[in-house]
């Protein structure tokens, strides 16, 4: 069993455009409806191929109405925390070649309550998981340390934390030891503050993460594929993909990461196949097994 949480819930509406053009009028050619959301992209794409999950969400407003309705149709198991603000609405224009444009909410305030409710959640609700993710932005309100508060508890009760947030709040867990950090490029640089032009740049990065308290480091970088870096060595694995949608393709990297037991190569060259399959896919549309099927991973060991 997999457990997801995931602060700062969204529905996200996702419009394809022939192309964007700044003040001016665009017709859809097609709009999509998802649940969203670092952890629940997770939890998603791991359901979607027959693995066990649980999503712990915050649920307000019509929205957080919305957001159960569209998990329990995708047969994601919910766990909701009930909170006072409405969940937030993000919108994706996606154009033919894959560029997309993004405007989030912020998301709602969350209080002390809300966020005690969310911790106690979780820690519920943990029996029976192998991996817990804590995963997305924090919501206005939510304390810095929230993961890494959370972290220290989970790592306590003795399973494995994978954290992938960004700024402030991935650094704040790191002290706490998460078993697995999942930050993109950017997230990556911003984290220890600096460029990261070629791959030794990336890997050196890792390293120093992974010094300041990380178990590993899986950076996803686009269409450059990822990196693994472990006790045990340093990977990278790309793969070839058209690009359709690049929403939610790092969450499913993760989701494929885990699933193929979160350390090692072949965990490393499952989730970039996952993670290809999801880019292929509009919207934020997670992979299944036709997706991922067949995909060629080319995995290599890096010497640093």
């Amino acid at each position: 069993m997999f457990v997801t949480v995931t602060a700062n819930p969204s529905v996200d509406r996702t419009i394809e455009v022939d192309r964007l053009v700044r003040g001016e009028l665009h017709r859809a050619s097609r709009t999509r409806v998802h649940p969203g959301g670092k952890g629940v992209n997770v939890a998603r794409a791991l359901v979607r191929n027959g693995v066990k999950t649980r999503a712990v969400v915050p649920v307000g407003g019509a929205e957080g109405a919305q957001l159960v309705a569209l998990l329990t149709a995708d047969s994601v198991d919910v766990v909701r925390v009930p909170t006072t603000g409405s969940v937030r609405c993000n919108v994706s224009v996606v154009e033919p070649d894959g560029t997309v444009t993004k405007l989030n909410e912020a998301g709602p305030s969350l209080t002390p309550a809300d966020a005690e409710a969310i911790r106690d959640a979780a820690l519920a609700n943990i029996a029976d998981a192998t991996w817990v993710v804590l995963a997305g932005s924090l919501p206005p309100g939510a304390p810095v340390d929230f993961y890494a508060d959370l972290v220290a508890r989970l790592t306590g009760e003795g399973v494995h934390v994978a954290v992938d947030t960004s700024g402030p709040a991935l650094v704040e867990t790191l002290a706490a030891r998460p078993a697995l950090i999942k930050p993109n490029l950017h997230e990556l640089e911003e984290a220890v503050g600096r460029e990261l032009p070629a791959m030794a740049d990336v890997v050196a990065a890792a390293h120093e993460l992974r010094a300041r308290g990380a178990g590993a480091v899986l950076a996803s970088l686009g269409g450059e594929g990822a990196v693994l870096v472990d006790g045990e060595g340093v990977w990278h694995a790309n793969a070839d993909a058209e690009v359709r949608s690049s929403v939610g393709a790092g969450d499913a990297l993760l989701a494929g990461f885990l699933s193929a037991g979160g350390q090692g190569p072949d965990a490393l060259s499952e989730a970039v196949a996952w993670g290809a399959a999801a880019v292929s896919l509009p919207g934020s549309t997670m992979p299944g097994v036709e997706d991922i099927k067949g995909r060629v991973v080319r995995v290599a060991r890096i010497n640093s």
